[in-house]
C-alpha cells in the first residue's frame, strides 16, 4: 500500500501568480479528503494568521485524512502549527552545503543541534512529526544519514527525502533510498520530487519501487517552478504499472484535476497524463480502427477508471473508420459515398485550424445532402 500525501495546498499553491482564498482551500481539501488522500498538508500556519485560520478549519471540516502544517526548524513555526490543531507537523532544514553556506549560514553542527533540539520540541506537542531534509538529493550521503537518524532519535515519525531542484534520475533515486533505507531506523520514508527536468513521476515510482512509503504529490503536478509529481500520474502508475494499491478513488480523479485547475486559475494541458483532454483521444486512422476494436491496442487503462471519457476525434489524418463511427454517433446513417465526402472535407477544413465538433459534421453531412 502507497500512502499518498498531498501538498497542492502548501507547494501547490506556491506556483508563480497563485494564491487561494481560505473558502478555496477548504473546497480542494475537502475534495482531497473524499478522494482518499491519507495526509493533506493544508499550507504553511506561520506565514499568516489567515492561513493559519485557514488550516485550522481544514483539519476541523476534514473526515479522513490527517491534516499537516509545514514549519521551518524554529520553535515559532512550530508553535504556529501546533496551534492550527494539525495531526503533523512537518519540519524541515536544508541540509546540502550549498544551502547551509549561502541560504542559512551555518555549519553542519548547527544543523544538527537544530534538528535534534526543534523535533524533540515539536514532538512535545503531542502530534506525528515530519522531517524533511531540504535539497537531500544535493546532499553528502554520509551527513544525510546523520540528520535523519538526529531526527529519529529526536522523535520524528517519518522522514522525507525531497529532491528539491529536481536534479534526480530513477537510478539514482533508487540508489538514494536504499542507502537511506539501509541506514536509519524503520520509519516510513516519505518522496517529494520536483519537475525541473521532467522526471518528478518517475523519480516518484522509482523511490516507491525501491522502499519509499509515502508520494508527495501535487494535483496536476502544480508548484514551484516547473512542478510537482502529479498525484494523478503517480496513483495510476503505481496501481497500473507496479500492481500496487492507494486510497484513492481512482474515478474521481479527472473530477479533482478539473476543481483544482479551476481554483488555480491554470489550464490543465490538453496532453496531461491521465486527466487532460487528449490522454484518451485518438485521430489517426489506425490508431482509431484499432481503438473501435478493442480499446487496450491504444490506450493501457480504461478512462472511465480514472473519470476521464474516451473521444475519437475527426481531423487531418482521419481515416475511414473514424468518419462512420462519428456519423453513427449523430444519427446518421453512413454510406460509402457519404464517409468520402465527409473524409475529404474533414481533411481539407482541419488544415484551416477548424475543430471539427458536431456541428461542424452536420455542416458537412447537409452539404453532402444539397449536393445529391
Amino acid at each position: 500500500m502507497v500512502k499518498i500525501f498531498d501538498t497542492t495546498l502548501r507547494d501547490g499553491e506556491q506556483m508563480a501568480g497563485v494564491a487561494l482564498a481560505p473558502e478555496e482551500k477548504l473546497q480542494i481539501a475537502l475534495a482531497l479528503d473524499e478522494i482518499g488522500v491519507d495526509i493533506i498538508e493544508a499550507g504553511f500556519a506561520a506565514v499568516s494568521n489567515e492561513e493559519r485560520t485557514a488550516i485550522k478549519n481544514i483539519a476541523k471540516e476534514t473526515s479522513r485524512a490527517s491534516i499537516a502544517s509545514l514549519a521551518r526548524l524554529n520553535k515559532s513555526d512550530v508553535d504556529a502549527a501546533a496551534s492550527a490543531d494539525v495531526d503533523m507537523i512537518h519540519v524541515f532544514i536544508a541540509t546540502s552545503d550549498i544551502h547551509l553556506k549561502y541560504k542559512l549560514g551555518i555549519t553542519r553542527d548547527e544543523a544538527l543541534q537544530k534538528i535534534g533540539e526543534v523535533v524533540s520540541y515539536a514532538k512535545s506537542y503531542g502530534v506525528r512529526v515530519l522531517f524533511s531534509a531540504e535539497d537531500a538529493t544535493r546532499s553528502d550521503l554520509d551527513f544525510l544519514v546523520k540528520a535523519y537518524r538526529t531526527a529519529v532519535d529526536a522523535g520524528a515519525d517519518e522522514i522525507n527525502v525531497p529532491d528539491t531542484v529536481g536534479v534526480m534520475t530513477p537510478s539514482r533515486m533508487a540508489y538514494l533510498i536504499r542507502y537511506i533505507r539501509e541506514r536509519i531506523p524503520p520509519v516510513p520514508i516519505h518522496v517529494h520530487c520536483h519537475d525541473d527536468f521532467g522526471m518528478a513521476v518517475a523519480n516518484t515510482i522509482s523511490a516507491i519501487e525501491n522502499g519509499a512509503e509515502v508520494a508527495q504529490v501535487v494535483v496536476n503536478g502544480f508548484g514551484e517552478r516547473a512542478g510537482n509529481a502529479a498525484l494523478e500520474e503517480v496513483v495510476a502508475a503505481a496501481h497500473y504499472l507496479l500492481g500496487m494499491k492507494t486510497n484513492i478513488k481512482m474515478e474521481k480523479l479527472y473530477e479533482l484535476s478539473q476543481l483544482v485547475s479551476k481554483l488555480f486559475g491554470i489550464p490543465v494541458p490538453p496532453n496531461k497524463a491521465v486527466v487532460g483532454e487528449n490522454a484518451f483521444s485518438h485521430e489517426a486512422g489506425i490508431h482509431v480502427h484499432g481503438v473501435l476494436n478493442n480499446p487496450f491496442t491504444y490506450e493501457p487503462m480504461r478512462p472511465e477508471d480514472v473519470g476521464n471519457r474516451r473521444r475519437i476525434v475527426l481531423g487531418k489524418h482521419s481515416g475511414r473508420h473514424a468518419v462512420e463511427w462519428a456519423l453513427k454517433n449523430i444519427g446518421v446513417q453512413p454510406t460509402e459515398d457519404l464517409i468520402s465526402h465527409v473524409l475529404n472535407a474533414v481533411k481539407e477544413i482541419s488544415i484551416k485550424k477548424v475543430k471539427i465538433d458536431e456541428n461542424v459534421l452536420r455542416e458537412i453531412v447537409a452539404d453532402w445532402q444539397r449536393r445529391r
